[in-house]
């Protein structure tokens, strides 16, 4: 099922053992727009320290009690590699977590939800990665989406909006669409924007540039973010911008996405 990220923020976390915290964000990778990430917000019991939390050690989801489980102790998570929650998560964490854990180095092979046996050759790249650690910046590709939330969406001709919420598959945890309120445009509309139809991102400039045009989108069917996004409206929208469905076979190479 898809749902939004903001509904989702706030999610209790348990522990085998009890509660750790709250659902604060994602991390998510710009290249494949993966949710990477759970960032828990521990409040009171580790001085609101944030933890990662990997999509891998999900167990069970209590969507109307609002609350997430968690395959691991709370004395794991205790123990976990720390994260500063004011710089970028670099590729040398993500290995000593990753290997913390023993899942597997998602950018050595396939990633979630694969099984989870570590690969030789990543727990090598992991080594070398930790014996660079301070000689070069290692950049992971992870954003925020607490960061990325105000973006502003470019269209071939003009500004139609900002992005104000993600929309993730609770299955894959895939981000499937952004959320953008065009409301400087057309009041009151919002519209669907699937990572699939961006040509690049800059991140510097906080902008996000979409392969479609103010009219394209002005005339495209709007969404009312008050229910779920149905299967109907989806073939509609992709229908509407002629654009395979992420769900349709990918045939043919895969065709990468410029990154600014």
């Amino acid at each position: 099922m898809l749902r939004n990220v903001t509904r989702l923020n706030g999610f209790a976390i348990r522990a085998r053992d009890g509660e750790i915290g709250t659902l604060d964000q994602f991390y998510f990778d710009d290249e494949s727009w993966a949710i990477r990430y759970l960032v828990v917000n521990t409040g009171d019991w580790l001085s609101g320290r944030l933890v990662l939390v990997s999509p891998l050690a999900l167990r069970q989801a209590e969507w109307q009690s609002k609350r997430l489980d968690v395959a691991l102790t709370k004395k794991q998570i205790e123990n976990s590699p720390p994260i500063d929650a004011h710089k970028p998560v670099s590729r040398q964490h993500e290995a000593a977590y990753l290997e913390y854990y023993g899942y597997p180095f998602y950018w050595a092979g396939p990633s979630f939800p694969v099984a989870f046996a570590v690969r030789r050759e990543a727990v090598a790249e992991a080594e070398e990665l930790r014996g660079r650690a301070g000689q070069e910046p290692a950049d992971t590709h992870l954003r925020s989406t607490g960061a990325v939330t105000g973006y502003h969406i470019q269209s071939s001709d003009g500004e139609i909006g900002h992005v104000r919420d993600f929309i993730i598959d609770d299955e894959t945890w895939d981000i499937r669409y952004l959320e953008v309120d065009t409301r400087n445009l057309w009041p009151g509309k919002k519209v669907l924007v699937s990572p699939q139809w961006i040509k690049r991102v800059s991140w510097t400039d906080s902008k996000v540039y979409v392969d479609m045009t103010t009219e394209n989108i002005q005339n495209g069917p709007g969404w009312n973010d008050s229910g779920p996004v149905t299967r109907e409206y989806e073939h509609r929208l992709h229908d509407y911008y002629a654009r395979s469905p992420y769900w349709a076979p990918v045939s043919g190479p895969l065709h990468s996405r410029a990154v600014g």
